[in-house]
């Protein structure tokens, strides 16, 4: 009998050892990239990308990672597939699963993501859902990594919104064994069971973000209004008036401490302009390294471990 395919749908779908070696891993990819070196370790394997949500970073990191691995990947948006029109997610992806060797989602409910692994034959990654982004939390912290070494016992400051990046850099505390300081305007706290915490106190939350921020080794944030919301822009945009990451605030954090952002940024809201193209700011770093990390993420979900030549 095969062995059931490995799905990453949230970030607690991995160990910490398994965490290790896709660093690794992602460093050893990124310096091959970086020196112009051809690495086609899933030559004639196909990603299906299929996005519900509009994306700028998740298609071009994931369509050029595959190409750079020597595979393809061939985009679906659901608006132009029998999806759209109906087609039960678990029909789709029997059917699906049978042309390719990975899939990539980007929709909204994470139970939909979730119907869909069910019923596929290959790994199926969480591209984005209102849940979770794990993509995004395993760049961040490989970014962290490269700028700083281990995170683990870091204090991560998360200010604003307690969306999916939130949710997913609380599972990575609980993981990796860091600290997150959250502080969100009222009502819009963690929500833990919406987050998938264990309650092992990685989190703690603080209603002055100032607080939140003082001695933090890393200071992240993303827009008031995520997608999907868009009703409440003007509610949120007056309830989160106090929460901007700005230069007080950094100052606030360890002298080193890095900024990020997963963007699009909307400076003068959740972000003063000054910080995140200050020289705190390593968004650009933490965007490009999308690519690279998912590069390791689907060497390791389509070959398992590798010995580097």
């Amino acid at each position: 009998m095969p062995q059931p395919p490995r799905h990453y749908l949230q970030f607690r779908d991995l160990g910490r050892e398994e965490y290790a070696y896709l660093f690794e891993r992602s460093r050893a990819i990124k310096a091959r990239f970086l020196r112009y070196e051809r690495y086609w370790p899933l030559q004639d394997r196909t990603l299906v990308m299929i996005f519900e949500k509009a994306s700028t970073r998740t298609r071009l990191s994931f369509e050029a990672g595959m190409h750079q691995l020597g595979g393809a990947a061939i985009y679906l948006n659901t608006r132009d597939s029998q999806l759209g029109r109906g087609e039960p997610v678990e029909d789709a992806a029997q059917v699906i699963s049978r042309m390719c060797d990975a899939v990539m989602i980007r929709t909204y409910e994470q139970s939909i993501i979730e119907r869909f692994a069910q019923h596929s034959r290959v790994p199926v990654i969480n591209g984005l859902t209102n849940e979770y982004h794990p993509c995004q939390a395993l760049a961040d912290i490989f970014t962290f990594i490269e700028h700083r070494g281990s995170i683990e016992g870091r204090t991560v400051a998360w200010i604003g919104d307690s969306n999916n990046v939130c949710n997913t850099w609380l599972q990575a505390a609980e993981v990796l064994g860091f600290h997150v300081h959250v502080s969100t305007p009222p009502g819009y706290e963690v929500e833990p069971e919406r987050a998938g915490l264990l309650g092992t106190g990685h989190y703690a939350h603080f209603d002055d973000p100032m607080d939140a921020v003082r001695g933090a080794d890393l200071v992240t944030t993303d827009v008031w209004t995520s997608m999907g919301f868009e009703a409440e822009n003007e509610a949120r945009r007056a309830a989160f008036q106090d929460w901007q990451v700005d230069a007080e605030m950094m100052r606030a954090a360890r002298p080193d401490a890095l900024f990020m952002h997963c963007l699009p940024a909307h400076r003068g809201e959740e972000v003063a302009a000054d910080v995140i193209d200050g020289s705190q700011s390593v968004v650009w770093d933490e965007a490009a390294n999308r690519m690279h990390t998912q590069k390791a993420l689907l060497e390791y979900l389509l070959l398992g471990r590798v010995e580097d030549a």
